[in-house]
């Protein structure tokens, strides 16, 4: 996947890795008659996110006025049309905003739900009184379909934050979905991932295998369904998804998964409704908050773990002092114990608030992350699992927890936008496990989610993410919005399932304490500790840090999927603005094809 293309116009990353120092630049590759690479300098106004067509769209909307939120909202829904096993108006997620005039920052939750005659047992097979097989079973199924929120958050965001109405935020998608856009490498991968699942729903197969294959690289991708799809939604609004025929489509699809007769995949089906569809809203609430070495970040809070997780592990790593050359190995060491503690917190006492009482003021305290540092040996590894921290945080104390099966699959997206007026958005979108349920809804053009399968698989009373009528599952979603002297410094964010976490985390980390440049801290490798005996980790990462972490009792197994053969953590979309004003924005050089950052004007007007 690290080939450039002429739709994702990635540069290709030549790590330079000195010993003793964690540092990953990127060289100048290939580029096409878009102009589009992987990390841009300039004024006026910044997109980052893993498509070209996407980023150049969101830009175009900021070169003609449009404002952070306005841009975000289109580069989405580009995205939901050049990445549609990612994201799109069959899924959910989160937006974080920064109103530059207010120096406020905001969040709308647009996380999926659950229908509301879904039943404890939901994932239980009636046949063999078992959980379903997670895959291929339960991730293709109506079962696994939440409510999708991503269709009201643009409203939402829009109407909140925006200059636009959705009819003419919606305009470029719609003709990028009319044209077409070139087929790539990791395109007609994805696709061919997903080939036996996509095969078994022949309204899927007759979209995205044409003649029993995947469309192949260099050839154009047209989705007339899904523009005619969002050209009703630009003329009746929201209510043209959330009510009337195209709602009666989605819950019949789910209801009853249409199947091609000789698949012997099960589809179990699914709850939803039209009343689930009407009734669903946007949550619109207060960010996450921690400090960090004079910075102000701003996180996602729960239905999300995203914010609670990244900010107390930036408040255990607050103890620390960390920095590269001989301070290298410590401090990996201490990110890896720092976040398999967030981990073990995220798990005991995350969930959706409407429905647990989930003690986010304390995870974020200070006073809590330091009776969890407490715990860590800054020479050795703990061992794994840890423990779940102490609510009352009073010495070292723990709460046995046990831990369970992390089942966030590990692809959805990112975009990054900051406006020339210092507005700036982090908006995480998903439709869950690449290709989300495999289910197309009939003529739409557009996938349904499996984000349910987020829920814990058994229901247990006392699990924070058991399924519930109306819940939102547990996410690891975290769009980033870090504030320095009250305006913008970073925003950052990343797909990868419970991954994102770490990816977010090791980010700010190399960019903040370990002297990288944004592009640098974007493009170094990996690892990824989720309160496990071993740390997945790319290979990089382990050719580079193995030796250094050895002596700390750290191991890392090579990271990947159970659902590809990639070995990649996270696909980051990401803008810096430093104190003269001046942006960087840094997409990925070479995860996921290569992201594209692009900027308004390149020298200062």
């Amino acid at each position: 996947m690290s080939i450039s293309t002429p739709r994702r116009l990635g540069v290709g990353l030549a790590a330079a890795l000195a010993a003793g120092s964690l540092v990953a630049t990127s060289t100048a590759g290939p580029s096409s008659a878009k102009g589009s690479g992987s990390t841009a300098h300039g004024y006026g106004g910044a997109v980052s996110s893993v498509d070209a067509n996407a980023s150049r769209i969101g830009l175009e909307v900021l070169r003609k006025g449009g404002n952070a939120a306005d841009a975000a909202v289109a580069t989405a829904s580009a995205l939901g049309v050049a990445e549609p096993y990612s994201a799109g108006i069959g899924g959910g997620g989160y937006f974080v905003y920064y109103d530059a005039r207010t120096h406020k920052v905001s969040t709308i939750d647009g996380r999926e739900t659950a229908p509301a005659g879904i039943t404890h047992d939901a994932f239980i097979d009636p046949a063999t009184g078992k959980p379903y097989n997670f895959t291929p079973e339960l991730v293709s199924s109506g079962v696994a379909v939440g409510v999708p929120g991503t269709l009201a958050t643009w409203d939402s965001a829009l109407k909140r934050f925006g200059t636009r109405s959705l009819a003419r935020t919606l305009a470029p998608s719609i003709e990028l979905a009319r044209k077409g856009f070139v087929v790539d490498t990791t395109f007609r991968n994805q696709t061919l991932d997903n080939k036996a699942r996509f095969a078994a729903f022949p309204d899927t197969a007759k979209l995205f295998l044409p003649g029993g294959d995947a469309p192949q690289v260099g050839t154009r991708f047209r989705n007339p369904e899904l523009a005619a799809t969002l050209s009703t939604i630009a003329k009746r609004g929201p209510a043209a998804f959330y009510r009337g025929p195209l709602a009666a489509e989605i819950a019949d699809i789910v209801q009853h998964p249409v199947k091609d007769p000789s698949s012997t995949l099960p589809a179990p089906a699914g709850s939803m409704t039209t009343a689930d569809l009407a009734a669903y809203e946007v949550r619109k609430q207060d960010p996450t908050k921690v400090s960090y070495r004079g910075l102000d970040v701003y996180g996602m809070a729960p239905s999300s773990s995203g914010g609670t997780s990244v900010g107390e592990a930036l408040n255990i790593l607050e103890n620390y002092d960390l920095g590269s050359g001989p301070k290298l190995a410590q401090s990996l060491h201490l990110y890896l114990e720092a976040s398999a503690r967030a981990f073990a917190d995220r798990g005991a006492y995350v969930g959706d608030p409407a429905y647990v009482d989930v003690p986010t003021e304390t995870l974020l305290s200070q006073k809590f992350a330091d009776s969890r540092a407490c715990t860590i040996d800054p020479d050795h590894a703990s061992t794994r699992p840890v423990a779940a921290g102490a609510l009352d945080g009073s010495g070292c104390a723990t709460a046995k927890h046990e831990e369970k099966a992390d089942t966030e699959n590990v692809s959805t997206t990112h975009l990054s936008v900051v406006d020339k007026w210092g507005n700036a958005a982090a908006y995480t979108l998903t439709i869950e496990q690449t290709g989300g349920s495999a289910m197309t809804v009939p003529g739409r053009g557009f996938l349904l989610n499996n984000e349910l399968t987020d829920f814990s698989a058994v229901y247990d009373p006392k699990d924070p993410n058991r399924i519930e009528p109306g819940k939102r599952p547990r996410s690891s979603m975290s769009p980033t919005i870090v504030l320095k002297d009250g305006t913008v410094k970073y925003v950052v964010g990343s797909p990868g399932g419970a991954t994102i976490i770490t990816t977010v985390l090791q980010i700010l980390l190399n960019r903040i304490d370990l002297g990288m440049t944004l592009p640098e801290a974007v493009a170094a490798p990996r690892a990824s500790q989720r309160n496990a005996a071993a740390t997945p980790a790319e290979p990089e990462f382990i050719k580079a840090y193995q030796d250094l972490l050895a002596p700390y009792g750290q191991v890392l197994t090579p990271s990947g999927d159970q659902f590809t053969s990639a070995a990649e953590i996270g696909a980051a979309a990401t803008i810096e603005v430093d104190s003269h004003g001046k942006l960087t924005a840094a997409a990925e050089p070479k995860r996921r094809g290569g992201g594209s950052a692009l900027v308004v004007w390149p020298t200062k007007h």
